[in-house]
């Protein structure tokens, strides 16, 4: 049995909750990495697993395993990492996964200068609004913005988004222009952004001089996807709240009007996210680096 290979296929099994996940992620049939684990558990005299036929627990002394042999793993890797690093670079797949309009407003018109900086690295870009399981999913780091809740999670800030309130010159033509947050609660049509978690509405938010302000009024239509949440607001659906970076090209081109400026809520916290217990690879690495170097200006602008 090699053990340290044992090891690492039961340390992705606990990660991935499945063998299925746990083999694709390691590129070797399911058989295998079955086979591995069940050595590992003979060799040490304990079961590690319980299994049936829709799930996979850790035991108590799997659990205990896996956070001892997790350490020697990272151990491993920073030793491999720190002799390698130097005179190779960075390859292999690395997994992301980001919101629509960060994905096609921020992120994808910049990655053609870090497929340039680094060629051997391939991308698997997964764009979708709803929130994944970084371990499960096998992902290895979400662009996630908002206030961030997860203490099992490492999070690196990469920058700050301005929101803002705007609709169509047709819309404001049709229903007025509002001066004050309270209006949008008389008459005004508002397209809301639904949590693709929840289903619950995002309540637009103010701020002015300190004072923070919250309508929560019906709105019209909700959209649980960003772009088109954007895209409802330029069919004149409504008044919205979104980011300037989506805004931007269509405020200049007199599509969309910015309202209630003076009441801009603070600015919009972006981070980079990756579990607490995986190790950093070195192409992670080097796309958090470059993330926090080209981000701030993109997401701010």
């Amino acid at each position: 049995m090699d053990q340290l290979m044992a090891i690492r296929a039961f340390a992705r099994v606990v990660e991935a909750g499945n063998f299925t996940r746990a083999a694709d992620s390691l590129d070797m049939p399911n058989a295998t990495l079955s086979k591995l684990v069940q050595e590992l558990e003979a060799h040490l005299g304990i079961r590690l697993l319980q299994r049936t036929t829709r799930r996979v627990t850790v035991t108590p002394e799997g659990r205990e395993y896996y956070e001892k042999s997790l350490r020697i793993l990272n151990d491993l890797e920073d030793i491999d990492a720190s002799f390698n690093a130097a005179r190779s670079a960075p390859r292999g797949v690395l997994r992301i996964d980001v919101g629509g309009s960060t994905a096609s407003d921020v992120l994808i018109p910049a990655l053609p200068d870090f497929m340039a900086r680094y060629p051997d690295i391939r991308i698997d870009l997964g764009v979708a609004d709803r929130a994944v399981d970084l371990i499960s999913d096998n992902v290895d780091c979400v662009i996630r913005g908002g206030p961030l809740n997860d203490s099992s999670l490492v999070a690196r800030q990469i920058g700050y988004a301005t929101l803002i309130t705007c609709a169509t010159p047709a819309y404001l033509k049709h229903y007025g222009v509002p001066a004050y947050p309270d209006e949008l609660k008389n008459g005004h049509r508002l397209v809301s952004y639904l949590s693709p978690q929840s289903g619950r509405a995002f309540p637009f938010r103010f701020e002015r001089d300190g004072e923070k302000t919250e309508i929560k009024a019906d709105y019209r239509v909700g959209v649980n996807e960003s772009n088109a949440h954007l895209a409802a607001a330029l069919a004149g659906l409504g008044i919205v709240q979104t980011f300037t970076y989506a805004t931007a090209e269509h405020l200049q081109a007199g599509r969309l009007v910015e309202i209630l400026t003076p009441w801009r809520p603070a600015r919009y916290p972006f981070h980079v996210v990756y579990p607490q217990n995986r190790y950093v690879t070195h192409r992670l690495r080097v796309f958090i680096r470059w993330l926090q170097e080209i981000f701030p200006a993109r997401v701010g602008r």
